[in-house]
């Protein structure tokens, strides 16, 4: 085999895991989409975060849902309990999948995404 081909399969493999990585949902962190989610809400025992800046947080966001920007979450994170189940919720998906793993390495438990977020939520 040339070292060309070589190298081409390994270009693909290492994108292939990269892709992988970035959107197969993380192991622990549970999945749910914006009309599930309405059940949840009605739920008490549960921390609802929306990790939007605090500007798109103000210009429209979901009652319950408090308001720890992805960029404040490792800092602030200590002011959720490990215990009750944390719903992240941020603009289309990605930062709250982001957030969810950063929680998930913190120690917390029950973590829960929102997908397709605000921009999916009616």
């Amino acid at each position: 085999m040339e070292s060309s081909t070589v190298i081409n399969i390994l270009m693909v493999a290492l994108i292939l895991w990269f892709l992988v990585q970035r959107f197969v949902p993380t192991k622990g962190i549970k999945q749910i989409t914006t009309l599930e989610l309405k059940s949840e809400l009605k739920k008490k025992d549960k921390q609802f975060i929306d990790v939007r800046t605090p500007h798109e947080y103000r210009s429209k966001h979901i009652k319950g849902f408090r308001n720890i920007s992805l960029s404040e979450l490792s800092q602030q994170a200590n002011q959720l309990s490990k215990e009750k189940e944390v719903l992240v919720i941020c603009q289309s998906g990605m930062r709250s999948t982001k957030a969810s793993k950063i929680l998930k390495k913190l120690g917390f438990k029950h973590i829960t995404n929102i997908k397709g977020g605000m921009s999916t939520y009616h």
